[in-house]
C-alpha cells in the first residue's frame, strides 16, 4: 500500500547516495584527473566495499523483477530502493506517494566544493548538477537541488544558469561567510539577482555551514561518544553538534536581512533544510528585538523597511526533524513557514516521518496542514511545480 495517500505531499528532502565514480562519470577529461577521492567520513563506513556490495544487490533486485514496497521502513542508505539507480528510484517513488520530491546529494561536495583549485571547484559543481539533473530526468516529480559556491561570484553565476538549463530547480548554497566576506556583502549581488531572474530558490542545508563548535568542548575527560551513524570514529553528527545546528543558518540569514539582501531583492526565495526548526519562532522574535534595540544606532538597520522577521516569513521556509512538535511550531509561528520532509533514504528520516509529524497535529486545521505538506514547498519551488 503506498505510504502517503489522503493528501498531496510534496517532499523537501531526499537524498542519492552517491557511489564511487558518480561525479567522475560526468566531470569533463581535465578535471576528472583532479578530483580527490570521496570521502566517507560522515558515513559510517571507511571503505567503498559496501558501496559496491549494495550496487551488486540492486543488480540483483532489478534481475528478479523485485518490487519496491514499504520502502519507507526498509532498508536505507546504498541499500535502499532507488538510492542511487533513477529507474528504482521511480519505483520508489511511487510507493512514497509523494507529489514531488526534492534532491540533494550526500557525500560528493568533498570532492570540490572547498577545492583550492578554482577550476577544480567549478568544474566539479558542474559535474555535480549534471549527474543530479540526469538522475531527476527520469521522473517529473523529482526536482535536482544543484550546488554552487559564492566564492567567485561571476563563475557561480555561470554554473547557476547551466544548472537551470540542465534541469536543477534550486541550488544548495555553503551556509557560511565567503572568505573574509558576508554574503551580504555587495559583491554578491550578481548572485542573489540571478536566483531572482532564474526562478528558483537558494537552500541551506546540513553539511557545509559555518564552525560554530568550540573544540574544547568536547575534551570532557571522558571516551568520544560513537556519531549519529554509530561509527567508532565516524565525522557525523554528535549530539554537539546536533545542538548548534541551527547557529550556521541564523548567522547566515541574520546576514542577509540586515545587510539589506531581502531588501534589494524582494523576489529572492529559500529554505533552510534538514537543519531542525524548533528554533524558528524565538529567531523571528529576537531578530525584531534586535531591530528595535539597534536601529537608533546601526544604519543599517534604521534602513529597513520591514519588521526584520517579515523577510523571513517572505522568503524563506523550514524543515523540522521528525520528533520535533510542529504543531507547536505553527501555532506559535504561524502555518507558512514549515514544510514536511522524509530525508529518504536516510535513517534520520524515521521509518513514518508523517506518522510523527501528525502526532504533534492536535488542534492544528486542515488548512495549516496542507501548508505544511505541500502548499509551503510548492511557494518556495514555485518555478517548479
Amino acid at each position: 500500500m503506498t505510504y502517503a495517500t489522503d493528501r498531496p505531499y510534496c517532499d523537501a528532502d531526499s537524498h542519492i547516495m552517491e557511489t564511487r565514480d558518480w561525479i567522475a562519470n560526468f566531470t569533463d577529461p581535465e578535471i576528472r584527473g583532479k578530483l580527490p577521492e570521496m570521502s566517507l567520513l560522515k558515513s559510517g563506513t571507511k571503505s567503498f566495499e559496501l558501496i559496491n556490495e549494495a550496487v551488486e544487490k540492486q543488480k540483483q533486485r532489478i534481475a528478479r523483477g523485485a518490487a519496491a514496497v514499504d520502502v519507507v521502513k526498509g532498508l536505507k542508505g546504498w541499500n535502499a530502493p532507488g538510492a542511487f539507480d533513477a529507474a528504482e528510484r521511480k519505483a520508489a517513488l511511487d510507493d512514497l506517494g509523494f507529489k514531488r520530491q526534492l534532491v540533494f546529494s550526500t557525500f560528493s561536495a568533498s570532492q570540490y566544493l572547498h577545492h583550492e583549485d578554482p577550476d577544480v571547484r567549478y568544474g566539479g559543481i558542474r559535474a555535480h548538477n549534471r549527474a543530479m539533473a540526469a538522475f531527476c530526468s527520469r521522473d517529473s516529480r523529482l526536482i535536482a537541488a544543484g550546488q554552487v559556491s559564492l566564492a567567485d561570484p561571476a563563475r557561480c553565476v555561470l554554473e547557476m544558469s547551466e544548472g537551470v538549463r540542465l534541469g536543477c530547480g534550486a541550488f544548495w548554497i555553503p551556509g557560511m561567510p565567503v572568505g573574509d566576506k558576508s554574503p551580504g556583502h555587495p559583491e554578491f549581488d550578481v548572485v542573489w539577482q540571478a536566483f531572482c531572474d532564474l526562478n528558483v530558490p537558494f537552500l541551506l542545508h546540513v553539511g557545509p555551514n559555518s564552525p560554530t563548535k568550540i573544540a574544547a568542548y568536547e575534551n570532557n575527560g571522558q571516551p568520544r561518544p560513537r556519531d549519529i551513524t554509530g561509527a567508532e570514529g565516524g565525522e557525523n553528527l554528535r549530539v554537539r553538534d546536533f545542538m548548534l545546528l541551527s547557529v550556521g543558518p541564523q548567522q547566515f540569514l541574520t546576514a542577509l536581512v540586515f545587510d539589506g539582501v531581502f531588501v534589494r531583492f524582494p523576489r529572492l526565495r529559500g529554505g533552510v533544510i534538514e537543519l531542525g526548526a524548533g528554533w524558528v519562532p524565538e529567531y523571528l522574535r529576537t531578530l525584531d528585538l534586535s531591530q528595535k534595540i539597534f536601529k537608533r544606532t546601526d544604519p543599517s538597520v534604521e534602513a529597513l523597511p520591514l519588521r526584520a522577521s517579515e523577510y523571513i516569513r517572505r522568503a524563506v521556509k523550514f524543515t523540522p526533524f521528525p520528533g520535533e512538535d510542529v504543531g507547536r511550531l505553527i501555532r506559535d509561528a504561524g502555518p507558512e513557514l514549515f514544510m514536511f520532509s522524509s530525508d529518504y533514504p536516510h535513517p534520520e528520516g524515521t521509518d513514518d516521518p508523517i506518522g510523527r509529524f501528525e502526532r504533534t497535529f492536535k488542534g492544528i486545521s486542515e488548512e495549516a496542514k496542507a501548508k505544511f505538506y505541500c502548499d509551503n514547498f510548492q511557494a518556495m519551488m514555485a518555478a517548479a511545480r
